[in-house]
């Protein structure tokens, strides 16, 4: 059975390749940083955590995306992830993924569904 999904915030925060919001799920039993963006009209939502090292992906908080708003980068190690897939396309991680999130926007909401693969 499902738990119930958990509100991030509202869809209107989310701007097209703009800042995210970050949120802490439960993950394997211990709260762990995550993050929601929106790319391609949709809601993207990762654990915030580098598939090279696991230090948190944004240089400020919230600021995920490189200057042209076409990948995710990691302000520590300048790992290029596809915003779409999470796969890093660029640095010590290419070829692995970012953990990624089920969210859903609805009723100008943005959810985390837990206990859902994505």
């Amino acid at each position: 059975m499902a738990a119930d999904p958990h509100l991030i915030c509202a869809a209107a925060a989310l701007e097209e390749g703009g800042r995210g919001v970050r949120f802490l799920v439960e993950w394997y039993g211990r709260p762990e940083p995550a993050f929601v963006v929106r790319y391609e009209g949709v809601p993207r939502a990762y654990l915030n955590r580098c598939a090279h090292v696991p230090t948190e992906l944004d240089w400020q908080e919230g600021d995920f995306f490189d200057l042209e708003a076409r990948y995710l980068i990691c302000g520590t190690h300048g790992a290029l992830y596809e915003p779409r897939s999470g796969l890093c396309v660029l640095g010590p991680c290419k070829g692995r993924r970012l953990v990624p999130l089920q969210v859903e926007e609805r009723d100008g909401q943005i959810f985390w569904l837990p206990n859902q693969t994505a």
